[in-house]
């Protein structure tokens, strides 16, 4: 019985991934890994499986040594934690098969990986495995058409610990009816949006209440209503599971704007128990929409489309959360105060801007690369770089960028509990979605908060609090629940500018080490001080940042690498120690598993 090993590479902290006030719930992740528990139901019973997920645990020697085969799903952003499982892996001598979205797209620029199972796997994944075990299996398998959906097994949510969660996830569709020009879920998996059946879907709420799940269950569709015939059906039979089992499950999703137009389905959402949609806004300049093919956030007939949009789906009783894109085609500099404006105003408590990059295959990347803007540098993660050159002075754009996160997350969270409290004077209180819990309960929570905030954010806080108090008791669950998660994107937007900041440091210390050297050629010794001066310099500045800001990827290790290569010319790092130059002070993770 061979023994298959199921891992889940770690994501980077993000806005979405709440990583710094999971600790406050006592769990350890946002999401498991659907798509990986989902191949796993697709293997013959004969497979031993263990599912070992590195955003709740580590890779063990133990689960090496136990492993045959090693099997890996990723998305783009966990690259770098993929590439230390890889390594580990092959040193290991296990064969690594991987597949999703990260090595559909970028398999040939991959090393280290022994088979591809690429695009979406029910057809292909059986054929695999066959020719596997008969000692045939080629390097690359694609599917030959999107599958089916019907026909995708139960997930396996037994080989998890649901406590390690905060939500569990479950797919209704794939593919969406829109083109936005910077999107790949069209290329992925089409235009056509794909659905399983309402009893299927049933029939994987059951599977989840019978292992115990009770709370968040966020739908991963990248657009819940792209079929609407379909979601149709759906939405009432969910809502009846619901009111059968007294709403055991909190339900969110993403979906595109045009659920504004879709009044009667939105109160079956309700129905359902939905709470939260999240919205691809993008930006509120028609022209910059209309530009990136985004009809769907356009109305010729109200300026206010998107504002009016956001404030009717909260007066339903949903929390809208938004996606927003700086950086785009006819933006200006004018586009920084109005996207400020406009979350603060709608009272969208967590959106998620971000700097516009160009994904491989996009319609965007074919069209900046026959504009000639397309730039030679990889995607990174979490990143004030750009791999294009936007019309915007980059300077200005990444300047403005930092401007806007700096503001609406502002170390105060003056602002952000500013939009909390638009949001609750807006949102419908819906009776089966905001139910009361104790005193004790709210006390609680509003105390572990107030015990991981700063001096500076306490007072904002405590007004909140008794605001929310007095005007919307009843939604206080939910109040502290939005605090918490202010406190994270806070502090990821402290982090990020952390790390931002030290890259900028050692540029100016390396230019100000060229600027003091003298002319004439200085004698070994004074060069040889100067360069280890500034890396000493270097090194403390590294050290001063805080431990839990670090995680693999954040291109800290790197940038000292290059520093201290600007430094030495005469060294010459080979691609094993790229990366990972010795560095006064530096210590490694021995086990390969940890932080780069």
């Amino acid at each position: 019985m061979p023994n298959a090993l199921l891992l889940y590479p770690r994501h980077p902290p993000t806005y979405w991934g709440n990583n710094f006030a999971l600790d406050l719930l006592g769990i350890r992740a946002a999401f498991p890994p659907l798509g990986l528990l989902t191949v796993a139901a697709m293997f013959p019973s004969r497979y031993n499986l263990r599912v070992v997920d590195l955003n709740v645990t580590s890779l063990e020697d133990r689960d090496l040594e136990w492993a045959d085969l090693a099997f890996t799903s990723t998305m783009i952003v966990q690259r770098p934690s993929l590439e230390q499982v890889v390594e580990r892996c092959n040193r290991a001598g296990i064969p690594v098969i991987a597949g999703g979205p990260h090595p559909t797209t970028f398999h040939r620029e991959m090393e280290g990986i022994d088979h591809f199972v690429l695009d979406e796997v029910e057809e292909t994944f059986p054929a695999f495995l066959h020719d596997l075990e008969n000692g045939t299996a080629k390097e690359v398998y694609r599917a030959p058409r999107k599958p089916d959906v019907t026909v995708t097994p139960l997930p396996r949510f037994d080989l998890i610990d649901m406590n390690d969660y905060y939500s569990m996830c479950l797919q209704f569709s794939r593919g969406c009816p829109f083109d936005c020009e910077f999107c790949d879920i069209t290329k992925l998996y089409g235009r056509v949006s794909r659905t399983k059946t309402p009893e299927q879907m049933v029939a994987e709420f059951d599977h989840l209440h019978e292992l115990g799940w009770r709370g968040p269950l966020f739908l991963v569709d990248d657009n819940f209503i792209g079929n609407k015939r379909e979601v149709t059906r759906l939405l009432p039979a969910i809502a009846e599971w619901q009111k059968e089992r007294g709403y055991p499950f909190t339900l969110s999703t993403e979906a595109s704007v045009n659920l504004v137009r879709m009044n009667d389905l939105m109160d079956v959402m309700i129905e359902a128990g939905f709470d939260t949609v999240f919205l691809g806004i993008e930006t509120p300049n028609p022209k910059a929409l209309k530009k990136m093919k985004k009809p769907q956030n356009i109305n010729v007939r109200d300026d206010n489309y998107l504002f009016t949009a956001v404030r009717k789906i909260q007066q339903k009783g949903m929390q809208v959360q938004g996606g927003f894109i700086l950086g785009l085609d006819e933006d200006d500099e004018s586009a920084f105060d109005a996207q400020i404006d406009f979350i603060q105003e709608t009272g969208i408590p967590i959106a998620l801007v971000g700097l516009l990059t160009a994904l491989k295959d996009t319609n965007l990347w074919a069209r900046l690369e026959q504009e000639g803007r397309l730039l030679d540098k990889p995607i990174e993660i979490n990143a004030t770089s750009l791999n294009f050159r936007p019309q915007m002075d980059p300077a200005t754009l990444v300047e403005g960028y930092l401007r806007v996160i700096g503001t609406i997350y502002d170390s105060t969270l003056e602002n952000y509990f500013e939009r909390c409290l638009t949001l609750l004077k807006h949102l419908n209180p819906v009776p089966h979605i905001h139910k009361p819990v104790s005193e004790h309960a709210l006390y609680a929570g509003i105390m572990g908060i107030r015990r991981r905030l700063t001096a500076d954010q306490l007072p904002a806080f405590s007004r909140y609090v008794a605001k929310v108090s007095k005007d919307h008791p009843r939604m206080m669950p939910l109040a502290i629940r939005l605090a918490a998660t202010g406190h994270h994107c806070e502090k990821f937007t402290r982090q990020q500018t952390v790390i931002r900041e030290f890259k900028e440091y050692l540029n100016s210390e390396l230019a100000t080490v060229r600027d003091t050297r003298p002319r004439s050629k200085p004698r070994r010794g004074a060069e040889t001080g100067l360069r280890k001066a500034a890396l000493s310099r270097a090194n403390a500045r590294r050290r001063a940042i805080p431990e839990e800001f670090r995680y693999a990827g954040d291109g800290i290790s790197e940038a000292v690498a290059a520093f201290q290569l600007a430094l030495n010319p005469e060294i010459h790092p080979t691609p094993a120690t790229r990366g990972s130059l010795p560095v006064v002070g530096e210590t490694r993770d021995p086990g390969g598993a940890g932080r780069a």
